[in-house]
């Protein structure tokens, strides 16, 4: 099965309405907000100041609320243990907002967590708003 099967498939089985231009255009989309959240995780504080919107929000595996000021403070170059990502899912909740999914796991696996982030669009580029981590079996 081809991507763009794949990333039709899913949503149908999810139940998400895509209403973007085509099912290509959600592919590429995908694959934009899983790169865009990749370079995240490398916690490079220039990057996480693009990319984290003004009023960005995160609640965090742990529980704890952090604002875009926290993150920076807290997290911006310092290093990261190795992360696998895998399962992203799509949905358009509005013009310019979307839901991405997925699922992380340390590199061991022992370390499991579901994550959701909201990006929306500005005249910026693709900006994260919204992310929250929980943990999972």
């Amino acid at each position: 099965m081809d991507r763009l099967t794949s990333v039709m498939m899913r949503a149908i089985r999810a139940g998400y309405t895509l209403i973007m231009n085509s099912f290509d255009d959600n592919a590429m989309l995908l694959d934009e907000l899983t790169s865009l959240e990749r370079e995240l995780t490398r916690r490079d504080r220039k990057t996480m100041e693009t990319l984290l919107h003004p009023d960005f929000v995160e609640f965090g595996r742990s529980g704890t609320q952090y604002t875009r000021s926290d993150v920076l403070a807290k997290f911006a170059d310092t290093a990261l243990h190795s992360v696998q990502f895998c399962s992203f899912d799509l949905a358009i909740l509005s013009h310019g907002v979307v839901l991405l999914t997925y699922l992380s796991a340390n590199t061991e696996g022992s370390r499991r967590t579901l994550r959701s982030s909201v990006w929306v669009r500005t005249e910026r580029g693709w900006r994260l708003r919204f992310h929250q981590g929980t943990p999972t079996s």
